[in-house]
C-alpha cells in the first residue's frame, strides 16, 4: 500500500498566509500540517508516498526533501492545473501503480489512527474505504447517505444534505477509481471531484466500505480553523504543559499552559497563554495574549490591551506605544505586516 497527499491547491481562503507559504505548510504546534499527514502514513508502515505539488512549490521539498527524515521514499508529482482531487489522483495514476494508496489532503489534521480506515477496507474486501464524522454543517462537505449500512450516494457541498456525515478527505482507495476518474465529467464548480468518481464505482457494481471517527479533525484551510486546530492539538499533545525553547529569555513573564515557544525568543514583561504558539527568534514585551499563533521572527511590543485569537505572520513588527485602542486586539497579519504607533 502507498501514501498520496496532495498539496497543490493555491489555499485562497488562507490568504494573507497562503500568499508566501503553501497551505499545508502552515505550522500547528511548530510543525507544518504536511508533516502530521507523513507521520500518520509512516506510523502504518506505509513508506513510499506520493505528494502532488504545483511548480511555485519548491519549499515543500525544501523542507520534506526526500522523506527520509521520516522514514520514507518520497517522490513529487506536479499537478499543473488545479481542477480538483479526481485531477490530482490522476496525475499520481504512475507513481500508484496499480496499488491500492491511501488518500490524505495535505491541509487536513486527523486525529483518528489510520489503522481504522485500513481494518475496514480488508475487512470489508471493498475497493475503497472512506472515513466519516457527523458534523453540524454538512452543506460544507462532501455528504454520504447510506442506507442499510451500505454507502448509495455521495454528493459534493450539497445545498439539501441528505445526512450529517461528511467525507473528511480520509480515503483508501484501489486501482478501480481511475476507470472512474476516466469516466467523470467536471462539475458544475469546475472541478472534477473524487466523490463524482466514488460515486462511479457505486453505480458499477464496486463496494466502498466507511468508518466513521469520533475523534477530531480538522481542514486547516481558514484562519478561524488553523486557530481551532493549534488549540485541539495543544490539548491532545501538550494539555497544560509549557514548552521553552533554548536559548529563550524569560524575564518577568506569566506563561499559562498549554504554551509553546519556540528557540532564541526572548520575552520581558508579558502574560502568555493559554493556546499560544510562538515560533523561533521571536520578541514579544509589554503585552497579554492568549489563543494566538506567532510564526518566526515577531517582534511585538507596548500593547496597552490583550491580544486574543490573532495569527502574525513572518517577520511581523508591532510597536504599541502611545496607542488608544479598543479593549481588545485581534490581528490576522501576513508576513512582514508592520504596525508602528508610537513616536
Amino acid at each position: 500500500m502507498k501514501g498520496l497527499i496532495l498539496c497543490a491547491g493555491k489555499g485562497t481562503r488562507l490568504q494573507p498566509f497562503s500568499y508566501t507559504q503553501p497551505k499545508s505548510m502552515i505550522p500547528v504546534i511548530n510543525k507544518p500540517v504536511l508533516e502530521y499527514c507523513i507521520e500518520s502514513l509512516t506510523e502504518q508502515g506505509i513508506n513510499e508516498i506520493g505528494i502532488t505539488i504545483n511548480q511555485s512549490q519548491q519549499v515543500i521539498i525544501d523542507q520534506v526533501g526526500n522523506g527520509q527524515k521520516y522514514g520514507a521514499n518520497v517522490k513529487y508529482i506536479y499537478q499543473t492545473e488545479q481542477k480538483g482531487i479526481a485531477h490530482a489522483v490522476k496525475q499520481a495514476e504512475q507513481f500508484l501503480d496499480g496499488e491500492p494508496f491511501i488518500l490524505l489532503l495535505g491541509d487536513n489534521l486527523i486525529a483518528e489512527d489510520l489503522k481504522v480506515l485500513i481494518d475496514t477496507y480488508n475487512i470489508n474486501n471493498s475497493h475503497g474505504s472512506m472515513m466519516l464524522a457527523s458534523v453540524p454543517n454538512p452543506q460544507d462537505y462532501g455528504v454520504v447517505e447510506i442506507k442499510e449500512e451500505q454507502i448509495i450516494s455521495l454528493v459534493e457541498k450539497p445545498k439539501n444534505p441528505k445526512s450529517n456525515l461528511a467525507i473528511i478527505g480520509v480515503y483508501l482507495l484501489d486501482s478501480s477509481i481511475f476507470e472512474a476518474i476516466n469516466n467523470i465529467q467536471m462539475s458544475p464548480r469546475g472541478e472534477y471531484e473524487i466523490t463524482d468518481a466514488i460515486q462511479w464505482l457505486l453505480d458499477h457494481g464496486k463496494s466502498i466500505s466507511y468508518t466513521i471517527t469520533n475523534s477530531l479533525f480538522s481542514d486547516v484551510g481558514t484562519v478561524d480553523r488553523w486557530l481551532e486546530a493549534n488549540e485541539w492539538m495543544m490539548n491532545q499533545k501538550w494539555n497544560n504543559q509549557i514548552k521553552v525553547g533554548k536559548p529563550t529569555i524569560l524575564e518577568n513573564c506569566i506563561i499559562k499552559g498549554p504554551v509553546i515557544i519556540g528557540d532564541n525568543c526572548t520575552i520581558i514583561n508579558a502574560e502568555i497563554g493559554p493556546y499560544v504558539c510562538i515560533g523561533n527568534d521571536c520578541r514579544i514585551e509589554n503585552c497579554e495574549m492568549d489563543n494566538s499563533i506567532l510564526l518566526e521572527k515577531v517582534i511585538i511590543k507596548n500593547l496597552k490591551y490583550p491580544v486574543s485569537k490573532s495569527v502574525f505572520g513572518r517577520e511581523v513588527y508591532i510597536n504599541g506605544d502611545d496607542q488608544n485602542m479598543i479593549t481588545n486586539l485581534n490581528f490576522v497579519l501576513g508576513d512582514k505586516s508592520k504596525i508602528n504607533s508610537g513616536n
